[in-house]
């Protein structure tokens, strides 16, 4: 029986329980938990996962930046991100570094399997609906947010969450004049004046 090591990233202890169970069911899967990025790139190293499912919304390093740096690590990774986030620009950014898969956690068990079956068989799975979503993206040549690094992103996401630039400091681990200054790059960037033009892109643009 082949062996498939998966290691499951996220940092609410619930949802991993949960999706162990359901991953338990695949013949010959063994399943590794990490809750911190330090976590995921320890295990990552030392265990040589052949697949990494990677929740978006990580405390201290972002899900993004996380999945750059396993890309990083191993160019080879595979990688599926398994998120709450439905928004066409986290799955092309999550593509575009370089993750095999991109699935919501509103997505069924079925297609949760599916994804992990496809992606550690060699191949890339996109949740259906987001596949149409970003077929369409593609086409008008839509992403405002293009101009962003990835952590630009993240920050952005957070002001739309409600969070105060402290708050994002805290959770990003960073300083709060380094996330004062990003806000400003990306206001100059969008060719916006005020952090309340960055909560509305935000709300736009990153929040379903």
């Amino acid at each position: 029986m082949r062996k498939l090591k998966i290691l499951l990233v996220d940092d609410h202890s619930v949802v991993r329980a949960g999706v162990r169970r359901l991953l338990e069911g695949i013949e010959g899967a063994e399943i590794l938990e990490a809750q911190t990025g330090h976590e995921t790139l320890g295990l990552f190293r030392s265990e040589k996962p052949d697949l990494v499912l990677l929740d978006l919304n990580m405390e201290g390093v972002g899900g993004l930046e996380l999945l750059r740096r396993l890309i990083l690590e191993d160019k080879k990774a595979r990688v599926i991100v398994f998120t709450m986030h439905s928004e066409p620009i986290y799955a092309a950014r999550a593509l575009k570094l370089g993750a095999r898969g991109y699935v919501t956690k509103s997505a069924s068990a079925d297609e949760l399997v599916a994804a992990v079956k496809q992606v550690s068989e060699g191949r890339h799975y996109i949740e259906a609906d987001l596949a149409s979503k970003l077929a369409i993206g593609q086409f008008d040549g839509e992403d405002p947010l293009h101009q962003l690094t990835t952590r630009e992103v993240e920050i952005l996401r957070l002001l739309g969450d409600g969070k105060s630039l402290t708050a994002i400091a805290e959770t990003l681990g960073v300083s709060y004049k380094t996330v004062a200054n990003t806000c400003s790059l990306i206001k100059n960037k969008l060719g916006l004046q005020r952090t309340a033009d960055l909560i509305r892109v935000s709300l736009e643009h990153l929040h379903s």
